[in-house]
């Protein structure tokens, strides 16, 4: 544990998940010349990212399960050669049909990897360095979004959309290598325990992750967190800034890039934070997604066009979004077992994408209709119309209060079990802060 290997191992995951965020949000830069190449439609461009994450929230309770049975490795490699195939596919799309296969493919590959490897930092490291290594793996893998901001952008441009793919899809064949050379499940002689013995018994085990308080805690965490800073950066960012701000297609590409940023920076704050007050957990869940709410709120309610400045502070409060959604993965680790933590992990990892995948497709359809209105009032069509893009982002913050609201019931849940079997009560912040006012005056 800790070792040289585990490093190593360590080091090659991560290098495969900045590939794979790479592969990911490739389609956000090329929205607007899929819109161009396609014909399209904003609700038919929104399938192409939008299937993607179903497929991917979707294979995350499965993927979870292997994890348990088979181990991390193989899922990693399998989910790699996915991607290679569906960015290959997406490169030579003669028609979005075919393009969403594609996209359905890399959104497959793209399940097996993240809780894979967070399942490998769990088996190869212990100790407080836990969440801090969980929050490096999302910030560093977050580099992927600038590699598709900026040089895959710029190959978009010079070269066009076939080479701009393949050339994203070969650097999944080196994390691929990487893959099968250097990683392993667990260090020799682990006592992580048996691995299920059949279906019966990983699915019992996914029952008893799914039942755990503590699991739904983390699935609602990242479900709230993880959800507007995703939305934006694969799909409707590039076309609001450029069409409905009017910024340079470049320097919105660029402007992708403050998200990566923002979450380097903050990931391991938010990682000591984790570490140091686990009690405290969902309250910077809470203030996480009261800070982003607020900059939209202002954003959205800005008269006429916001400034940069404004739009700069609304990508580094949703780059904290993502470290942010982390936090729910060290609830699954924390009230799990770690024979049964890849499970907990797919869990808590459809929350996020699905909440994601939802909110992507109706931001869509919010701007089809407005525009079928504006054209059937004698308008003419415009349908990344500034104003258009600020009712339809409202629809944030309805699937996003309904996750808080399941959140806070899981929490009372979580608190009341920990009570029950630990004899540990956690009251109200306030009630903390102003008691360790009270010992730091005396």
């Amino acid at each position: 544990m800790n070792s040289r290997r585990s490093w190593l191992i360590y080091g090659v995951g991560v290098f495969a998940y900045m590939v794979t965020i790479t592969q990911r949000s490739t389609i956000g830069v090329a929205g607007v010349a899929a819109t161009d190449r396609f014909h399209s439609t904003a609700s038919v461009l929104a399938t192409l990212a939008v299937v993607q994450l179903a497929v991917y929230a979707a294979m995350q309770v499965p993927v979870g399960v292997l994890i348990d049975r088979i181990g991390s490795r193989w899922l990693m490699a399998a989910g790699t050669v996915l991607m290679i195939v569906g960015q290959v596919t997406v490169a030579f799309a003669p028609t979005i049909g075919v393009a969403v296969v594609g996209r359905i493919l890399v959104g497959a590959g793209d399940a097996g990897i993240f809780t894979s490897l967070i399942r490998l930092t769990s088996s190869w490291f212990e100790g407080r360095i836990v969440p801090q290594l969980s929050q490096w793996i999302a910030n560093i893998g977050q580099l992927g979004q600038v590699v598709s901001a900026v040089p895959f952008a710029i190959i978009l441009h010079e070269s066009g959309w076939t080479v701009a793919f393949l050339s994203a899809a070969s650097l999944s064949v080196l994390a691929f290598i990487g893959i099968v050379l250097v990683i392993a499940d667990r260090p020799h002689g682990s006592t992580e325990g048996p691995r299920p013995a059949n279906l019966a018994d990983s699915i019992r085990q996914l029952r008893i992750s799914l039942r755990r308080p503590g699991t739904q805690l983390g699935f609602w965490s990242h479900f709230i967190t993880q959800s507007s800073g995703t939305v934006f950066s694969l799909m409707w960012g590039f076309p609001f800034m450029v069409y409905g701000l009017m910024l340079d297609p470049g320097l919105a590409a660029g402007l992708l890039s403050v998200i990566v940023a923002a979450g380097i920076v903050s990931g391991p704050i938010l990682g000591l934070l984790t570490a140091r007050y686990p009690l405290r957990r969902s309250n910077i869940v809470l203030g996480v997604v009261a800070a982003i709410g607020i900059v939209w709120t202002i954003v959205l309610l800005w008269p006429g066009v916001p400034p940069l400045w404004l739009i700069v502070l609304l990508l580094v409060a949703m780059g904290v979004g993502g470290p942010g959604s982390v936090i729910g993965f060290d609830y699954a680790r924390t009230f799990n077992p770690l024979h049964s933590l890849g499970s907990a992990n797919g869990i808590v990892n459809v929350g996020g994408f699905f909440a994601s995948f939802v909110m992507m497709f109706l931001i869509g359809v919010a701007l089809d209709t407005q525009n079928s209105i504006r054209i059937a009032g004698g308008g003419a069509s415009d349908l990344y119309a500034l104003d258009s893009f600020r009712l339809a982002f409202c629809l944030q913050y309805i699937i996003i209060g309904i996750g808080v609201l399941f959140l806070l019931r899981a929490r009372r849940r979580t608190r009341r079990k920990l009570s029950e079997d630990e004899g540990i009560e956690v009251g109200p912040l306030w009630v903390s802060i102003i008691e360790a006012w009270k010992r730091r005056v005396q």
